[in-house]
């Protein structure tokens, strides 16, 4: 079980969160859900698509991407949070600053998505006193030079240690662990070889204890390996996506959320019919 904010989510079976991206120049799809009522219609949408969550971020953290000021990230985020407060989904906002993450919360987010993994000053304060679940993502470097020259010793290994000891300052700063949700942060400051590698040792991190997300859906390692362009990457998505879950995530962050939903309903079946 996850506490996340307003609800308990059961993680007895994988979890999709549909991504919102407030912003105009995000890989995938800048610019069209740019107004909260273009991003509320595209919520209902992805709600009766069969998202568990939505994920709302109003600052690309795409390869080479400028940081956002502050006060325009909270321009953006936050009349969409608003539009969406009636919803009966959990919310989350993906975003790195303390002061976004407190106006957020203020406005009902049920989880804050840090790709930073709560490092900013006072991140953790922000948060601890709510009830919103923590997401926390392994980055190397940030995002406008991450992927510069990414460099590990050994990727999995690395990046379980350091979402260990972010889960140990959250539980440090009086954060109980069933709140708290991790993200090996595929594509963020990694090679194709690194993100194969981390898919490849996912079950390393799952057996952490703490529910893994897989934010997989339309990267730039898929285009690698496919040649597909950012729009043409579904099915490697999908591919991607369930091989994650096989490896333990418990949930995953899709563009795409009712070829997921498919996707995840076959697998399912099939693992029923295999556990017989």
């Amino acid at each position: 079980m996850l506490r996340c904010g307003r609800f308990n989510l059961s993680l007895d079976r994988p979890l999709i969160m549909g991504i919102i991206n407030v912003t105009p120049d995000s890989f995938s799809d800048g610019g069209r859900f740019f107004s909260p009522a273009s991003a509320l219609a595209h919520a209902r949408r992805l709600i009766d698509e069969g998202a568990d969550l939505l994920d709302i971020g109003g600052e690309s953290t795409r390869p080479g991407a400028a940081a956002v000021p502050e006060p325009e990230e909270l321009e953006r985020v936050i009349p969409v949070l608003d539009a969406l407060s009636g919803l009966n989904v959990p919310l989350s906002v993906d975003t790195r600053k303390p002061a976004v993450m407190r106006a957020a919360l203020a406005a009902g987010a049920d989880m804050i998505n840090d790709v930073n993994a709560f490092r900013s000053a006072d991140a953790l304060e922000v948060v601890a006193s709510s009830e919103a679940a923590l997401c926390m993502m392994h980055m190397q470097g940030e995002p406008r030079t991450m992927q510069a020259q990414p460099k590990y010793s050994d990727v999995a290994a690395e990046v379980t240690a350091f979402l260990a000891e972010r889960a140990a300052a959250a539980v440090a700063a009086g954060i109980s662990r069933e709140r708290l949700m991790i993200d090996p942060g595929f594509g963020f400051g990694k090679t194709l070889q690194d993100n194969l590698a981390l898919l490849r040792n996912l079950p390393q991190l799952a057996a952490s204890g703490l529910p893994v997300l897989a934010g997989l859906s339309r990267k730039s390692m898929l285009g690698e390996i496919t040649g597909r362009g950012v729009t043409e990457r579904g099915a490697a998505s999908l591919a991607a996506m369930l091989m994650a879950l096989e490896y333990g995530a418990k949930m995953i962050r899709v563009h795409d959320v009712a070829d997921a939903r498919d996707a995840l309903k076959v697998w399912q079946a099939i693992r029923v019919i295999s556990h017989c």
